[in-house]
């Protein structure tokens, strides 16, 4: 199992020990007032966080809020409130991050407390990808290294990233996966490595080049019975498939940089056949209103939802299926016209008897809004990081832990 290859929480003593927790509390914020709009991610966080600071440990968090140049690129005051609220201790906040004041802040922790640091991409280095070895010399790393005993990486919806707070301190300072990380890992790799037949994959959302990634790499080597594409991945595959879907739907998925993706799907539908589902019908708008219209009489005009026909096919599948992985929403369902096929199909996944995985991102959100999130099997804090793992891709961060593993029973 995975969680064999690198240390927990388990493997430490951290008593009276600095630790230094990577978390990911990247939160909806209300860009006029920076109130926090979700708590759901600072609530899986608070897990590790409680039972390091139970344990003896001074904890110090570093996390990262949105990017430079988002109206949700903050500090993290209102964040270390809310830590404080939820965990019932006080979490300290210092507006830098390795600063000599926050050096000294670290230092001046006493067992049981917690200090958040100022958002890691305040420092520009962050925004850099690149490997271990040399997030290891970053200012960041060097600077905060001398007053730390232990790396604690629980930022999961992170993990693909191969940033310096990410892979950075795992080189020279013993670390471990928190909890969230722990549980995400295991879970997600159990359920690839263990997956009862029939297993469907129900893609869709925005991103069809990692929906792509997944559908080959989970169609060649057997895992996947059938795909079931929604959302731009539907209609990239739709017109993989020979399906005339409009030339607005064209120079939507050209103007996003995705035509290569055309080919891609041609080839998976020529290798895989029937195992690649596309929809049968589609929803427009017209005159306000969803109108449905079969797949073979599509108009010029921009496709918004699958369509009541592939709803109810699809949730078919879902019922005879004893495994159903989802990333990915199935088209615009923050507009109630054309909500159907999300909350549909999210539906049809909760009443069944499958283990269910929902990959994250805002398939997840739309699963907590249903108040399904109870009735799915797992449902995932990170939607980037799911998803390369569903396509076979190495996530940095967690090849970092593993490697600080390996290297410290050398």
């Amino acid at each position: 199992m995975m969680a064999d290859k690198f240390n927990t929480i388990d493997d430490f003593d951290v008593e009276n020990k600095t630790v230094l927790v990577r978390i990911d509390i990247n939160s909806p914020v209300d860009p006029s007032s920076g109130i926090i709009l979700d708590d759901t991610r600072l609530k899986l966080h608070a897990k590790t966080i409680k039972e390091l600071s139970n344990k003896g440990a001074k904890v110090v968090l570093l996390a990262h809020q949105s990017r430079p140049g988002k109206k949700d690129f903050t500090d993290l005051s209102q964040h270390a409130n809310a830590l404080s609220d939820l965990l019932n201790l006080r979490v300290k906040y210092i507006d830098s991050i390795f600063s000599k004041a926050a050096k000294e802040a670290i230092k001046q922790l006493k067992p049981h407390e917690i200090l958040l640091l100022e958002n890691v991409r305040f420092f520009s280095e962050e925004s850099l990808s690149r490997p271990a070895e040399a997030q290891a010399e970053t200012l960041l790393v060097r600077q905060l290294s001398p007053v730390i005993d232990y790396f604690v990486n629980d930022a999961f919806a992170a993990a693909h990233r191969s940033q310096a707070s990410l892979v950075g301190f795992t080189l020279n300072t013993p670390s471990a996966a928190g909890r969230v990380m722990e549980k995400e890992l295991t879970v997600i790799q159990n359920a690839l490595d263990n997956v009862e037949h029939p297993c469907v994959f129900l893609l869709g959302g925005m991103k069809p080049d990692d929906s792509i990634d997944v559908m080959e790499n989970v169609l060649s080597n057997g895992t996947a019975d059938s795909i079931l594409t929604t959302g731009i991945v539907g209609n990239i595959v739709l017109w993989a498939a020979g399906v005339d879907i409009g030339e607005v739907n064209k120079n939507f998925i050209i103007s996003k940089g995705y035509e290569s993706m055309v080919s891609k799907a041609e080839e998976l539908i020529e290798k895989f056949g029937n195992k690649v589902k596309y929809p049968i019908d589609v929803a427009i708008e017209k005159d306000g209103e969803r109108k449905d219209v079969d797949c073979g009489e599509i108009p010029n005009e921009s496709i918004f939802d699958i369509g009541v026909k592939t709803i109810s096919y699809y949730a078919k599948i879902i019922r005879d299926s004893k495994t159903v992985f989802a990333n990915g929403p199935a088209g615009v369902f923050e507009d109630p016209k054309f909500a159907m096929g999300t909350e549909d199909l999210i539906n049809a996944m909760a009443k069944s008897n499958a283990f269910t995985l929902i990959g994250g991102g805002h398939i997840a959100a739309a699963t907590s809004a249903l108040g399904y999130e109870d009735q799915m099997s797992h449902l995932s804090s990170g939607g980037g990081a799911c998803i390369s793992m569903l396509a076979g891709k190495k996530l940095a961060a967690v090849q970092a832990l593993r490697d600080s593993a390996k290297n410290s029973k050398n």
